[in-house]
């Protein structure tokens, strides 16, 4: 009986421990609840954080066309869909594979909590998508093994508080524009990378790939792992058919479907417009600096979603990019073949006569000014023997060519050599009424070299491409006309204090020509006597002239020899002069931006124009016909015109070739009546050149890209641009432009066998 009563009490003291126990525990367990929800473990979104969810968005670039060019973003790249952009095939594979309860529980399903937690995970994870939200919006811990189930409390806590908020289909959109896809974010950016296409036309196969993706990004991704990926594609129609979305020979029919994917890695040296990116995301830093310190709001372009609308357009982007490369492989393998014959490599320096001669120093020291080398002498001192083994260690690399990428084992001396050979270019076309850049190619390659040749800071000698800015002076001020003739002899400029310069001719010439044929044959002497006419201070005329069109007056010295092009120019400022002449005198200036948007479509700023009347309307028109000559049978642009190029015989298409000494540096700027387009054409340093100025000249490396450029553009039918006449100005012109009926006033007239060549005749 004892006994009995000593194991009755025992076994009640039993129960009453495991009570205590059970209620220890559920105390503790809500105290730690409560400590988890009030932020002892971190602190959980406030109620304002939740409402407005922060995302890193990616600045997108958008074409005057609408097509996007590209994003600015620094790790994420991520851009937000529209609910009614996300088709319904993708809504309902998720559902049925990641949450199939999705609509009827608050955030948290405890079925699905309950059978993760009795399997340990084997079956699929307790999270819903309510969940998975959370933690994508809201985790900011690294999660480890210590910290793995406050994390999960605090997505319950989160996942009822983003239930509250938001409708089940606001849920799924916010799901979807936060999922990570590597380094895409989002299922807008994750289309673009894998399939190539927006979101709302996404087929079935290619959603369940998607879907099925987000078990584990790299595993499954379709590139990279195509069998895996179709199998959980695979997985995601079974799931489809369980639940009734598709039926069972549904299920057995996208089985089959091969996997086709169309990748489109987007970075920054990928895709179209790459130097023009580049350059505007430097530009927005700037833009965002001054917005803050006008208005005290402060945007970041990588993470805040602007929306940057440009004037580019994607088809002549095309064009203008299709131009460079077809020609710079024509171009690279001409120079290669060159330096092959002379068996010599292509690095010159004058002596003091200004004959070109063998320059065997130049890569030495070119060497010292690259980082490599001063890294190195940084850490040897003066111990020159041990900076020059390493700078003669051959070592892998990946260098340029037209034909890929060329894996090698060279040395940075070498590679040097190599890489200062290759030839770069810049070339820039706009819409000189509106001001608005159409294209903008700043160099071959943006992965293998990143500077831009075409921004007002990347400046080189423009050559004869500068003599129409001066002739058009003497035409403004009445100093020449265009079929008057004059001597192409010795000419004597005075400037200064009694100081004078004499220039010469590149080649030989007619004793007499008129200034139309003097710049259709770009002859030096010719140019020089418009100055003369200007008087002494011709070149301070020419430089207001030159700054009245867009041209920093800064790059100008005091010197009649600017007429010839002596000073360094940028395309971008070239290009926008030459767009003078063809909107009627009158200098808009290029811009490239139209307006950007916050993320939510709202203006923060427009941009317009700036515009100048920079000459008469009379003499801009002369001038576009002038440049019309220079292009016609005897001009240094008359290949353009030839067999090799498919421009319309009856194209009102001018231009000006430019040529700098020793063949450094090839020029030629094009217009149309609504398209003015420019190229520069040359090597990164001057003393690497063409020795053959066949080759080496302005025509042979510049010209071709303008015209490669300009064919697609009339074979496109339904394009604009290229099209119609210059405007000639409605009042009475004072300048007669048909030689034919001029006459000096002596009774000069045109010479026998000398043909006219006017208006009619032209078109």
């Amino acid at each position: 009986m004892v006994k009995k009563q000593k194991i009755q009490q025992t076994s009640s003291n039993w129960i009453q421990r495991i009570w205590k126990l059970f209620g220890i525990t559920f105390l503790f367990g809500i105290l730690f609840l409560v400590c988890v929800r009030y932020g002892l473990f971190g602190q959980l979104p406030d109620t304002v954080e939740l409402e407005n969810p922060k995302t890193k968005l990616a600045s997108e670039i958008y074409a005057s066309d609408g097509n996007i060019l590209g994003k600015m973003f620094f790790q994420e790249d991520r851009t937000n869909s529209k609910y009614a952009e996300l088709p319904e095939h993708l809504k309902v594979a998720l559902v049925a594979t990641e949450d199939e309860r999705f609509f009827n529980h608050s955030g948290i399903d405890g079925r699905a909590l309950l059978r993760a937690i009795a399997k340990l995970g084997r079956n699929g994870g307790g999270s819903t998508i309510t969940q998975q939200l959370a933690k994508n919006l809201f985790h900011r811990d690294d999660i480890n093994e210590t910290n793995r189930i406050i994390q999960k409390i605090k997505e319950w806590f989160l996942a009822v508080q983003i239930e509250k908020r938001y409708s089940k289909e606001e849920i799924i959109l916010m799901y979807f524009n936060t999922v990570p896809y590597g380094n895409s974010y989002g299922i807008k950016s994750a289309c673009k990378r894998f399939f190539n296409k927006n979101t709302r036309d996404l087929k079935i196969e290619e959603s369940a790939v998607l879907v099925g993706m987000l078990r584990a990004n790299t595993r499954y991704n379709p590139v990279r792992n195509p069998d895996n990926a179709t199998w959980v594609r695979n997985v995601v129609f079974g799931q489809l058919a369980n639940y009734g979305y598709i039926s069972k020979e549904e299920e057995d029919s996208l089985k089959h479907l091969p996997l086709v994917t169309d990748e489109h890695y987007s970075d920054h040296n990928s895709g179209a417009a790459t130097y023009f990116r580049s350059y505007l995301a430097h530009w927005m830093k700037d833009w965002t600096a001054r917005y803050a310190r006008e208005t005290g709001v402060k945007y970041n372009i990588y993470d805040d979603g602007l929306r940057v609308h440009t004037t580019l357009d994607t088809k002549l982007q095309e064009y203008a990019e299709k131009a460079v490369e077809e020609h710079m492989k024509i171009l690279q393998k001409q120079f290669f073949n060159e330096t092959k014959q002379r068996k010599r490599d292509p690095w010159y320096a004058e002596d003091k006569q200004g004959n070109m001669i063998y320059d065997p120093e130049y890569p030495k020291r070119m060497m010292r000014q690259t980082q490599r080398y001063r890294s190195l002498k940084k850490h040897y001192k003066d111990q020159q023997d041990s900076i020059d083994y390493y700078i003669n260690k051959p070592v892998s690399m990946k260098l340029f060519s037209w034909e890929g990428d060329i894996d090698t084992v060279l040395s940075p001396l070498d590679s040097l050599k190599y890489t200062k050979q290759i030839l770069h270019t810049g070339f820039m076309s706009f819409e000189p009424q509106s001001g608005h850049i159409k294209a903008w190619v700043g160099g071959i390659n943006h992965r293998h070299f990143q500077y831009d040749h075409v921004n007002t800071k990347a400046t080189r000698q423009v050559g004869s491409t500068f003599k129409p800015l001066v002739y058009a002076r003497g035409l403004d001020d009445e100093k020449l006309h265009p079929c008057e003739k004059e001597s192409t002899g010795p000419v004597i400029v005075e400037y200064g204090e009694g100081k004078q310069w004499m220039p010469s001719n590149s080649g030989p010439a007619p004793a007499e020509v008129t200034f139309y044929e003097g710049l259709q044959k770009s002859i030096n002497t010719i140019t020089a006597r418009v100055m003369k006419r200007l008087g002494p201070n011709s070149a301070e005329i020419v430089k207001q002239t030159a700054g009245n069109m867009g041209i920093d007056e800064s790059k100008f010295e005091p010197y009649p020899s600017i007429c010839l092009g002596t000073m360094d120019i940028s395309v971008f400022e070239m290009v926008g002069a030459y767009g003078t002449f063809v909107n009627e005198g009158t200098f808009v200036e290029p811009i490239f931006i139209t307006r950007i948007e916050d993320k939510n479509g709202n203006i923060l700023e427009e941009f317009t124009p700036k515009r100048n009347e920079a000459m008469r309307k009379q003499s801009a028109y002369v001038i576009c016909k002038m440049l019309e000559r220079v292009t016609m049978s005897g001009g240094t642009a008359a290949r353009l015109r030839g067999s090799r190029f498919n421009i319309p015989a009856n194209a009102s298409v001018g231009g000006k070739t430019g040529t700098t000494q020793n063949n450094s540096d090839g020029w030629f700027i094009g217009i149309t009546p609504n398209l003015v387009s420019g190229c520069w054409v040359g090597a990164d340093e001057r003393n690497v050149h063409f020795r053959n100025t066949a080759y080496g000249q302005g025509a042979n490396t510049a010209l071709p890209i303008f015209g490669k450029y300009m064919e697609q553009i009339y074979a496109n039918n339904k394009m604009e641009y290229g099209r119609g006449f210059f405007k000639k100005p409605e009042i009475g012109m004072t300048l007669e432009l048909d030689c034919g009926n001029y006459s000096s006033g002596k009774g000069e007239a045109m010479e026998d066998g000398e043909e006219p060549l006017n208006d009619e005749e032209l078109y």
